[in-house]
């Protein structure tokens, strides 16, 4: 999750404490901390050791497009951008690389939704 937030009171906190709860792995990015919700936090998607299936982007959209290409970098499946998370150029690149690409959703909402 890029810009997971140390602190419990922001949602990408809240948001990852509910995905780990729900059973995912979920690896924390962050340049600023060290570990969040138990797991290590690293700077960057290329720091991550292993796989990446989904990148979780709580970021401004301004910055979502160096995100998305770093994602495309590590070979990442899939591109989430959360509410109000909206890069429609980022996002088609990232479709046409052959990745799904969900934009401007919140995962809570959607468990709520399907489950």
């Amino acid at each position: 999750m890029v810009g997971c937030s140390p602190d419990p009171s922001r949602d990408s906190h809240r948001i990852a404490r509910l995905l780990i709860e729900k059973g995912h792995v979920v690896v924390p990015v962050n340049p600023a901390a060290r570990e969040i919700l138990g797991e290590p936090c690293y700077a960057s998607l290329s720091q991550i050791p292993g796989p990446i299936d989904v990148v979780d982007i709580f970021r401004r959209s301004e910055l979502v497009e160096p995100l998305v290409d770093e994602a495309l970098a590590v070979g990442a499946k899939i591109i989430w951008m959360q509410l109000g998370v909206i890069d429609a150029a980022a996002a088609a690149r990232a479709h046409a690389a052959g990745l799904t690409v969900v934009m401007d959703r919140c995962p809570a909402i959607e468990y709520r939704r399907l489950f």
